[in-house]
């Protein structure tokens, strides 16, 4: 864990809350607060947060937004919060909103949506255009920058400047295997897992006709997409020379007799439960079904390498994260930042490990006892180090989807190679209308 910052905010209030404030004036953020003296009677200013609490007059009133599945465990930190102090008076509502669809709700009104928000990390870059991202410029408990997994940070960062505050790092994926059947040694390649599978007549499956997962052969094999400074639009190395390899190489898996790609998550479980998989690339949301059908047989690890261009190749993936966000249009924007910042903290990371199994972004609650036993959570951060945030336009699903069904079906048309990826590139690549 890197050291807490031993002073965040050194001048006075009027430049403290400057910082945090709002996006008009450089006047104090929240309403009610009292003039830059209230320091002198008794606030350290080396203390932002008694500062705030000096200034602050009336009740602070603020709008939470948490997932369905979070309401219980959100609500709880809320009311924890609002205890920590208590010489200042809350109205905070929570309401239920998905973390996959915030973009949408809150860029629909920006300064009508909630002080403080929960989102999908693929959504950052609109919600900073959109105006509805305050910039993490200070802190005021704890290092959010330093104390957080660098993919996170990096993952809440446009132009070098924070945005969000790390919440999760577990919405990525990794290699589910079933150790009565695969040994340690055996998860190292795919050719290996492929090979001992089909000798205990199983499959080891993967969704490879979908595009959040093919990506992994040609990241992992150093051709990228990446999202152009338009925000909207890809661009693509699919097609470089040398990339038909990874074309071949996904073709040839499709005829590995060890190797299935399935349709559909819902067919990884079902393939396990029927006994039919040894081993797949999923993610920590089919842990518990998972585990119920394989029992302390139950393992996972980083993805294999695959072979390619008759080398062996570190297969890669796409990291998901969720964050917290502040809306910059709040009446309370220091308040909205230090809850941000609670609902953030390592040890409300780690109990929401404890209450949900949500993997910490934190760096030290990542390493805790409790969350390295957890063999998905383990996974997903050996997996971290090949991992990249998720940042494509919206032209790169379909071409891709397309892309990896052709070829995982062996090219049925016999189309050239180099073609298919031309052809995959330039949707990837397209105008957006």
């Amino acid at each position: 864990m890197k050291k807490l910052l031993a002073m965040i905010l050194t001048l006075t209030m009027v430049f403290a809350m400057a910082g945090c404030g709002n996006k008009e004036t450089s006047a104090p953020a929240d309403s009610g607060a009292k003039d830059s003296s209230a320091a002198e009677d008794g606030a350290s200013a080396e203390d932002p947060v008694a500062n705030l609490i000096k200034a602050t007059e009336g009740t602070v009133k603020l709008t939470v937004w948490a997932s369905e599945e979070d309401q219980e465990f959100t609500q709880g930190l809320i009311d924890s919060f609002k205890a920590l102090y208590p010489d200042v008076t809350f109205d905070i509502t929570l309401g239920a909103k998905s973390e996959a669809d915030a973009k949408d709700d809150v860029l629909a009104d920006v300064e009508a949506a909630p002080d403080v928000y929960a989102f999908a990390d693929d959504q950052i870059l609109e919600l900073v255009n959109g105006g509805a991202l305050q910039e993490v410029a200070n802190t005021y408990t704890y290092d959010v920058k330093n104390e957080n997994l660098a993919g996170s940070v990096e993952a809440a960062t446009i132009d070098g400047k924070l945005y969000a505050y790390p919440m999760t790092a577990d919405n990525g994926y990794f290699m589910y295997y079933d150790k009565s059947v695969l040994s340690e040694s055996d998860v190292e390649s795919l050719d290996a897992m492929t090979a001992t599978a089909d000798k205990a007549g199983k499959k080891v499956a993967m969704i490879v006709s979908d595009a959040w997962y093919n990506y992994s052969f040609f990241k992992g094999a150093g051709y990228d997409v990446t999202l152009n400074e338009d925000g909207v639009t890809n661009n693509c190395t699919w097609n470089a020379e040398g990339a038909t390899d990874v074309a071949q190489a996904i073709i040839d898996l499709g005829k590995n007799k060890g190797f299935e790609s399935v349709k559909e998550d819902a067919d990884i479980v079902t393939g396990i439960k029927d006994g039919k998989f040894a081993a797949a690339v999923s993610g920590v949301w089919n842990s518990d079904a998972i585990k119920e059908a394989w029992g302390d047989n139950m393992a996972a690890c980083k993805l294999p390498t695959f072979t390619c261009g008759g080398k062996q190749v570190q297969m890669s993936s796409f990291s998901g994260y969720k964050m917290i966000g502040v809306n910059p249009h709040s009446q309370f924007v220091g308040w909205s930042m230090i809850l941000a910042e609670y609902l953030t903290n390592k040890e409300n990371q780690i109990a929401r490990f404890n209450a949900r199994g949500l993997g910490p972004a934190n760096e030290e609650a990542s390493q805790s006892a409790d969350v390295q036993a957890s063999p998905a959570i383990a996974a997903l951060a050996a997996q971290a180090e090949f991992a990249s945030p998720q940042r494509v336009g919206g032209n790169y699903w379909d071409p891709a989807n397309t892309l990896g069904l052709t070829l995982i079906t062996g090219n049925p048309d016999g189309t050239d190679l180099q073609k298919l990826l031309d052809n995959a590139v330039e949707g990837i690549t397209a105008a957006v209308q």
